[in-house]
């Protein structure tokens, strides 16, 4: 006989939490037996607070007005002067390695996903699955008590293992997570998602007004009333990460027309003004450089006045489709506020898992063009669009459209480059804001302060912007 197995600790250093023994008493007759009910320890300390991770998609440093940017975003700044916000936060350079790192607390690359999930390989620290060595933190918060949900944007599942046969445990659900609605991929359309509620396959919705930012909201409103209906007791973890602002740029026109005309003076002068704005805010340091322009960047000055139109639309495209999915985060702040408990719920808003995306490259009516290799020229697609309805018909359900790289350059001020660069920050860094009216006090200074480097030599590139000497710090 082998050595008797020593039951777990009950202290929490080992995870699930040793089973409590049965009170009751057999006996070999029923009238002789005594039922009594297990007494279960409650593991979390009286009053924990919920947790709501909001996590925006393809979005840059320099987009939010919040922040010095153009494009409004009043959730994220009533969050803002509710709390604290932090301008060194750091994301990897793309989707799937920053999600999971925040998810489990570790290096992407220590648990498989050194890269997006669709490219998942054979090589180690690039499989795409989560080893069950390396817990969620909505699975180790489950077993502290936690109701926990995912909304909208997973991506943490190789892409081979996503069909009805699963296996599901790779799934949100088998990562923690109690229920989850959204889709597996890194995209979908806004307009006919394809989506999963749990294990299950939902079929695209037909309805003229569905918008899919709008459904993630409403679906995390009922699930936050059935929490309150069912286990008031208990604290909840809620991951809302929605397909907005990644590709495609879909977004009803009432949003978009919001910002006719305010990007007719192109991505150059986009950038001066923010970089201006972002200084006054104190946002960055008082002598930052603002970073050159790419040689393989186009400037505004050399789009030939035939395409000006074409790309000011998919910029405003752009600019709706982040003020509206921001609108409906901000129906789940009300939503907390109106059940009593918002005061006791820690809001952590991370305005993107990394910087703008110049994925659109010279501007796209179909952004699968680019990622998929086929040739074509932005006058071709102008020439389709009009077979279709003309820049009306950009940012509706006939078009998958996405800005010209210039605009993503630019929604990262005051960094060099954007997504999928991981060499500068355009790509690597992004604003978070934590909002928690019972246990933080409300500051709007930048955490960290910025500074300046110690050292008497600089790189060329801490010369050219000074930001290369704010400490490094990620919240994860």
């Amino acid at each position: 006989m082998g050595a008797a197995t020593r039951p777990p600790p009950s202290d929490g250093s080992v995870l699930p939490f040793p089973l409590v023994p049965s009170a009751s008493k057999a006996a070999p007759r029923l009238q002789d037996s005594v039922h009594k009910r297990r007494a279960q320890p409650d593991h979390l300390k009286a009053g924990a607070p919920n947790v709501l991770i909001i996590l925006l998609d393809d979005v840059g440093f320099g987009q939010a007005s919040t922040f010095g940017g153009e494009i409004d975003t009043p959730t994220l700044s009533r969050l803002a002067d509710q709390g604290i916000a932090y301008n060194t936060f750091h994301t990897t350079s793309i989707c799937s390695p920053t999600r999971v790192a925040l998810l489990t607390g570790r290096n992407h690359q220590r648990i498989g996903n050194g890269t997006i999930a669709e490219r998942a390989v054979d090589w180690d620290g690039y499989t795409g699955v989560i080893p069950k060595t390396s817990a969620t933190m909505a699975e180790v918060l489950r077993h502290y008590g936690y109701k926990t949900a995912a909304f909208g944007k997973w991506h943490n599942t190789p892409a081979d293992q996503t069909t009805a046969m699963g296996p599901f445990d790779r799934w949100p659900t088998g990562h923690g997570f109690d229920y989850f609605y959204g889709f597996l991929a890194g995209e979908t359309s806004q307009w006919e998602p394809r989506l999963i509620e749990n294990t299950n396959v939902i079929e695209p919705p037909h309805d003229e007004k569905y918008h899919l930012s709008e459904d993630m909201a409403q679906r995390s409103i009922d699930w936050l009333r059935k929490h309150r209906a069912y286990s008031p007791d208990k604290p909840f973890f809620m991951y809302w990460a929605p397909g907005a602002a990644h590709g495609p740029h879909q977004v009803g026109k009432e949003w978009s027309d919001r910002y006719k005309g305010k990007f007719d003076d192109g991505w150059d002068a986009y950038r001066e003004r923010v970089f201006a704005r972002q200084k006054q805010l104190g946002w960055i340091p008082a002598d930052t450089k603002l970073t050159p322009r790419a040689p393989n960047m186009p400037s505004w000055a050399s789009i030939p006045e035939a395409q000006r139109p074409f790309q000011l639309r998919l910029m405003e495209i752009y600019a709706g489709f982040v003020e509206h999915v921001d609108t409906q985060a901000g129906r789940l702040i009300d939503e907390l506020e109106r059940l009593g408990i918002r005061d006791n719920t820690i809001v952590i808003y991370i305005f993107g898992d990394n910087g703008a995306s110049a994925e659109g490259q010279n501007g796209t009516i179909s952004e699968l063009l680019a990622q998929n290799g086929i040739p074509n020229t932005v006058e071709q697609q102008m020439a389709a669009l009009e077979k279709i309805g003309g820049l009306d018909a950009l940012g509706g359900p006939k078009t998958d459209s996405m800005y010209h790289a210039g605009w993503a350059w630019a929604g990262n001020t005051p960094f060099h480059h954007t997504k999928l660069v991981a060499s500068h920050f355009g790509g690597t860094r992004n604003p978070m804001v934590i909002s928690w009216p019972k246990g933080i006090k409300p500051d709007r200074t930048p955490r960290p302060r910025a500074r300046r480097s110690s050292t008497s030599t600089t790189t060329a590139a801490a010369r050219s912007t000074r930001t290369a000497g704010w400490r490094r710090r990620s919240v994860r």
